[in-house]
């Protein structure tokens, strides 16, 4: 354990990160505790090259002690580490929310799949330095993850022994997601998750626990505001405007969460005849449509009826087959692409990126939070040109940014999710999030709750609290 101070005590509740410390990315946090040692999410390291790498380095002897798995909601940056660590040893629970289950599948499938095409093209043409090209775990290894899956309902408390229960509130976000309420001798730590928007979509605001003496909390946003206007204006001009010039509207998007957004915007505004109804939308991607049916079944989880949830997949073409990819991009006419993944580090979209990128009638629509590194924030950045699969692409594509979509609650969000705790915690612990943001963040809740905040650095474990000995004789 890479501590701080050696003289903490052993019988005590520590903290460390392992990832989406000082990052956005990569997300699993570990609760040490005298019973039990606890980690909260279980996510892929994405954006650089150095931090992807890191998915590939044997995991720290601390993780290999981890008896309990808790994860908050289905990104990958969240999940996507689970087969590996199944693979590499773990045989514990991995608990989560019913809709977190399905899409967690979704994506973890989705993930091998991409892995092991993309493994094979590399191999087929020769782009990759290692030889031969292998994916970072296969579909047998999500089998294998799957079979630890357990699921848990919101606001029910799970006792994982005498001295240690866990509960779910909904975090909005994405279908599913959830902050975990943990309650250990005695003391609450919460763990945020991702905070999702107060007002979204298709989601109903985050809830949370009135209390808590520790709080590890998402950052990614810290020190941003989306502003108040409503994301369907922004969308009715880019696609006008696109229209106009007899371009292509292509959206990168990820399959769960904003993908189905996307749709029922379009769906708005087709009904009221504020983008042209005929205008063809084609959704490339299989997980995104299969996320959008698990809408359907978790009616309770949305704020829209549950048949307009199904009306507004009316009039969306899906492409089962990436053999099909082609057609759609050679396809004649205007039309809207909406394909994975959100921030263009694989998938689909990248086919359309190749053919779309050099033509300045088309419009590249970036809707989320796009991380350091990846080829979405290099396009924000003004990129003169981008790689892909080897070779280089030059910009002529306008690149458009709606910020009021993203899924992740902004600076004035997150202060009044914090704000919701009565009294204020005890300390609050940033993660999930790059340093400008993180550092904004820290001093907006010093400043504003008087409590002392920490921004979590990845390895160094944090002292929670202590546990006497008349609470280890009770157990």
């Amino acid at each position: 354990m890479n501590n701080e101070n050696e003289a903490f005590p052993n019988e005590a509740v520590y903290l460390q990160s392992f990832g989406a410390a000082e990052t956005v990315t990569g997300s699993k946090h570990l609760l040490q505790t005298p019973d039990l040692n606890i980690l909260v999410d279980c996510g892929l390291f994405q954006g650089i090259k150095s931090l992807r790498e890191r998915n590939w380095e044997k995991p720290s002897a601390e993780l290999s002690t981890v008896d309990v798995m808790i994860l908050t909601h289905a990104h990958l940056d969240h999940c996507g580490y689970i087969p590996l660590f199944v693979k590499n040893g773990y045989r514990g629970k991995i608990y989560m929310s019913p809709p977190t289950r399905d899409l967690t599948e979704l994506i973890l499938r989705d993930s091998a799949k991409l892995q092991e095409e993309d493994a094979d093209k590399a191999n087929r043409h020769g782009y990759s330095k290692h030889q031969p090209a292998e994916p970072l775990y296969t579909t047998t290894d999500v089998e294998h993850a799957l079979q630890q899956f357990v699921t848990q309902e919101p606001g029910h408390t799970f006792h994982l022994n005498e001295e240690i229960g866990f509960r779910f509130f909904s975090a909005g976000h994405i279908l599913g997601a959830c902050s975990v309420e943990i309650n250990c001798y005695g003391k609450t730590i919460v763990f945020s998750g991702d905070i999702g928007r107060y007002h979204s979509e298709l989601l109903p605001p985050p809830v949370h626990p009135v209390k808590a003496d520790y709080v590890i909390m998402e950052s990614t946003y810290g020190d941003r505001l989306h502003g108040e206007a409503d994301p369907a204006e922004a969308f009715a001009l880019a696609i006008k405007n696109t229209i106009f010039q007899r371009g292509n509207l292509l959206i990168p998007c990820f399959a769960v969460g904003r993908a189905q957004d996307v749709m029922h915007i379009l769906y708005r505004l087709k009904n009221s005849k504020t983008i042209p109804q005929d205008i063809p939308v084609f959704l490339d991607s299989p997980m995104a449509a299969s996320a959008g049916r698990s809408l359907l079944k978790y009616p309770d989880w949305l704020t829209l009826p549950p048949a307009e949830a199904a009306r507004m997949f009316s009039g969306v073409t899906v492409n089962p087959d990436y053999h099909h990819t082609e057609k759609i991009i050679r396809q004649r006419g205007s039309k809207i692409v909406l394909a994975a993944s959100g921030m263009l580090t694989g998938g689909r979209v990248l086919e359309y990126l190749k053919h779309y990128l050099g033509d300045k009638k088309n419009t590249l629509l970036m809707i989320g939070y796009q991380a350091e590194g990846t080829r979405g924030r290099a396009l924000l950045n003004q990129a003169p040109e981008i790689k892909i699969h080897g070779q280089y692409y030059p910009v002529k594509a306008r690149v458009v940014e709606i910020g009021g979509l993203s899924a992740h609650a902004d600076q004035g969000e997150l202060l009044t999710w914090i704000k919701g705790f009565v009294p204020a915690p005890g300390e609050v612990f940033l993660v999930h999030g790059e340093p400008s943001a993180q550092e904004a963040l820290r001093i907006k809740i010093k400043d504003e709750l008087q409590v002392p905040v920490t921004i979590m650095k990845e390895g160094i474990s944090k002292l929670l609290f202590s546990i006497n000995q008349h609470q280890l004789n009770a157990q």
